[in-house]
Formats: structure tokens, sequence, C-alpha cells
């Protein structure tokens, strides 16, 4: 006899304003105590002393999380020179200070100005990589200090809103992988004096900005007065989660064939592409040169798109 999972069989983003000082995993298992869900991931970490828009994925929407954990993202950010720590934030431990010098804004939008684009960091200690199973920030606790290799990462925006030396405040618009921190102690260290980043708030994430995302405060609220309705009201659906994907719609032969994992005929052109039958979303499909159908990612049963 099949075990019964416990929580509901709810699907969908909920795009949650993450506060100051919890980490991912924690605002991950207050929602779905809040949801009271079966099923629930985020589409990325954002660090405890980091705010701001985390996604967090229930039910069927976990299959499609990578189209969010691939998405570029967007980050308000407030750094300070001279000042160098540990984990290249306000939380860490200083291990340098340095005398900050006479910079003009013009000098450090041009430093800014090689910061931007394709370029390639080397991701900080203290954070959730791993190697050889271990996490970087539990090397790093440890004492063990290990070669990370450069990665290469896009900025495709990094705005000055704000210089009064010491602190500079930036707007960073950047590819996945991409670490604030090492880019506002590369920026520092560019200067000549160093820098970590004493605020850290992230503002979009893929299609998704955050005057759509949702305060803890709010959530409570609504699950105290035990309005599941209101709830779920705020759930983003699984077809505007793929919104930026284009449609393929498929008549009742085709749709059973693919639903079952098999590729099917299609008028499409080579492209990525959310399915349906009449209005039920069946899953992502990637159509071939020969323009074949094959399914991606499939939902387990019928999800209201």
């Amino acid at each position: 006899m099949a075990r019964r999972k416990k929580g509901r069989p709810i699907s969908g983003v909920l795009l949650v304003d993450k506060p100051l000082g919890f980490s991912s995993n924690q605002i991950l298992q207050k929602a779905k105590w809040l949801y009271q869900a079966q099923k629930a991931g985020h589409t990325g970490t954002l660090d405890p002393a980091a705010t701001g828009l985390l996604p967090i994925c229930f039910g069927e929407a976990t299959k499609f999380s990578q189209f969010l954990l691939d998405a570029e993202k967007a980050y308000l950010t407030t750094g300070v020179f001279g000042i160098s720590t540990e984990t290249l934030d306000a939380e860490g431990e200083v291990t340098q200070e340095r005398e900050v010098p006479n910079i003009s804004e013009p000098q450090l939008q041009a430093v800014l100005s090689k910061f931007t684009g394709d370029i390639e960091q080397v991701p900080p200690m203290y954070s959730a990589l791993k190697r050889d199973g271990k996490k970087l920030y539990e090397l790093a606790r440890e004492g063990i200090e290990v070669e990370i290799d450069p990665r290469p990462v896009t900025i495709t925006r990094n705005d000055l809103l704000r210089f009064e030396s010491p602190e500079f405040d930036l707007d960073v618009q950047c590819s996945k992988g991409t670490y604030i921190r090492t880019l506002v102690a590369d920026i520092g260290e560019e200067v000549g004096c160093g820098a970590h980043v004493k605020t850290l708030r992230r503002t979009r994430h893929g299609q998704f900005n955050i005057d759509q995302a949702i305060s803890l405060e709010v959530l409570e609220g609504l699950r105290e007065a035990e309005n599941y309705e209101a709830l779920d009201a705020l759930l983003v659906s699984l077809d505007e989660l793929l919104a930026d994907l284009p449609r393929i719609d498929l008549d009742e032969h085709r749709a059973k064939y693919f639903s079952n994992g098999n590729d099917v005929n299609c008028d499409a052109s080579a492209c990525t592409a959310r399915v349906y039958l009449d209005d039920r979303f069946l899953g992502v499909g990637r159509v071939s040169e020969q323009r074949r159908l094959q399914p991606e990612r499939l939902v387990s049963k019928e999800v209201d798109a």
C-alpha cells in the first residue's frame, strides 16, 4: 500500500522577501510549514546577511526550478572601502585595514567599467560551493584553504548609485554564479585598499522583481487566520513561471504520447517550449531540428496553468 504524503498537494512559486538573518533553507522550511505543502524547494541561496527576493517552488514547480536557477539576477549593494573581511561581508572578521585613496567618482566609474561584461571571478571560501563533498564554508571554518579556480560570469549592469567615501552603492545585474561579495572585494583591490559588502539586497530574479515579493509577516498573518485561499492566491502559476518560453498546443492523440515520455511531431522550429492540451499544462519539451517535440520535464498530474 502506497504511503500517503503529508501536507497539501499545491503547486506554484512563492516570491518571498527574505529578511535579514535567515538562511535560505530556514525560509524554505518556514514557507513549507506556512503552506502545509507536501513538497518545496528554493531556487538559489541568499546569504543570511542578505535580504530580498527568494522564489520558493512548491509541488510540480520544483521540476522547473532550473529555469530560475539559470536566470539573471539583480542586486543593490553597499560596499565599504578600506576594510577586508574573512567572509567578504560585514559578518566576517576583519583581515586587513588599509588607507582609502583619494579617488574621484569618475575614477571609480572607470574601475567599475573593468568589472562589467564578461569577467572571471574566484568564488569566496565562505560559500556553499562543494569540494570533495564538503561545502567550502565548512572547510573554511575548519581552517582548511583550497585552491579555487576562477569562473566566467557576466555583469550586464554595474551602476554606481552613490559614492561617499569610504562607502559606495551599486546596482548590479548579473548572470547565475556571480558573487556580489567577490565583485565588491575585487573592486576594492583594483582601487588599492580592499573592500567588503555592508548590505546586499536581491531586487530581481529572472522575470520577477522585489515589488512582487511577500513579507514573512504577511504570510504568517494569513497562516494564523488559516486563510489558505488567500495564501494560495499569492502563488505564481507554472504558466507565469515559464512565460518566457513559446507555447505549443497539442491535440489529444499527441498529448497522450508526449505525456507518456514519447516525442511527437510538431510544426514549431527548434526551441524549448511549454506544452499544453487545451489549457492543461503538460510540461516542457524541446523541439529538434527535425521538428520532433521531445519531453524534458513533465507534470505528474493535471495542474492548472
